[in-house]
C-alpha cells in the first residue's frame, strides 16, 4: 500500500484520477486547508471514505523523534509537516508517493520514496 503525500492527493482530482492507498492526517488537513469552508465537510468525508488515515499514534511519533534526532545530527533539516508525513510513511511502512524530491534524502534513513514527476 502506498502513503500519498499532499502533492499527489493535490494533483490526483486535477487529473481525474483515483488512487488506492493511505494518507497522513497532516495531508488530510493540508488538502482540506485549500478548499472552500462550505464544502470542507463534504470534501473530508470523501477522503475519509477513500483512504486510510494515518493518525499521528505512539509509532508515529516515536519514529519522528528518532529520524528528527538523525537528521539534525547530519545538520538536514525537513519541514515539520513533512517529516511528519514521512514518519507516518515510516511507521506503517508503505511506500510514500510524492512529487516533492526533498523526501529523497530521507531514502538513506529507510524511507521507502517512490518521486513523480507531475507536469
Amino acid at each position: 500500500m502506498n502513503l500519498l503525500d499532499t502533492s499527489i492527493l493535490i494533483e490526483l482530482p486535477r487529473r481525474g484520477a483515483l488512487e488506492e492507498g493511505s494518507i497522513s492526517v497532516i495531508t488530510l488537513i493540508e488538502f482540506l486547508r485549500g478548499v472552500p469552508a462550505h464544502k470542507r465537510n463534504e470534501v473530508k468525508s470523501s477522503l475519509e471514505e477513500l483512504y486510510e488515515i494515518i493518525s499521528l499514534n505512539n509509532d508515529v511519533v516515536n519514529e519522528y523523534c528518532k529520524l528528527y534526532e538523525k537528521l539534525k545530527s547530519i545538520g538536514v533539516k525537513v519541514p515539520d509537516a513533512d517529516l511528519l508525513i514521512a514518519t507516518s510513511a515510516r511507521a506503517k511502512n508503505p511506500t510514500l508517493v510524492t512529487s516533492d524530491k526533498h523526501y529523497e534524502q530521507l531514502r538513506e534513513l529507510g524511507l521507502k520514496v517512490e518521486i513523480r514527476h507531475i507536469e
